[in-house]
């Protein structure tokens, strides 16, 4: 079975209780249909780019949510009473492109060549790792502070040339 994400955007001033019995909703017909929902996602309400016209008036703001499951493809065209609930502004399915899932995700290479990208012809003297004592940094704040105390005298000198 493919993986897919619903994504759902919701009326902002519907509840959370309500948000979730849709979810519940969806989940439900995916199990009847021996889908697995393996992730869902809240991002809370979200500004939108334009508004959405529906029957109670325009909505500039929804909740979005996000579905991950694993379903049969005919699945989708059984999702479009969706368009009919008054809770959603829009809704949307997406297909996973190149998801390895089921016997082929197990069946895979077995992690042999898993570290196979790295080079391995670098080893730990090739890089230049410097170790600074505490010493060496008091002794650069201090001549720091000299300099910039010569740099105030040149200052009041200069002051009183003219």
């Amino acid at each position: 079975m493919p993986l897919y994400d619903c994504m759902l955007l919701v009326k902002p001033l519907v509840t959370r209780e309500a948000t979730a019995e849709l979810v519940a909703r969806v989940a439900r017909r995916a199990y009847q249909r021996n889908g697995v929902i393996t992730d869902v996602k809240s991002f809370g309400k979200v500004q939108l780019g334009y508004g959405i016209k529906k029957l109670d008036g325009r909505h500039y703001q929804g909740q979005l949510m996000q579905m991950t499951m694993m379903v049969p493809p005919s699945f989708t065209q059984e999702l479009h009473y969706l368009n009919k609930e008054d809770r959603l502004l829009r809704w949307l399915v997406v297909k996973h492109r190149d998801a390895v899932y089921g016997l082929e995700f197990i069946n895979e290479d077995d992690g042999k060549y898993e570290m196979s990208g790295f080079n391995r012809e670098r080893t730990k003297d090739d890089f230049d790792i410097e170790t600074d004592s505490d010493d060496s940094e008091s002794e650069f704040l201090t001549s720091s502070d000299e300099d910039s105390d010569a740099y105030k005298y040149e200052i009041e000198e200069g002051d009183k040339k003219k």
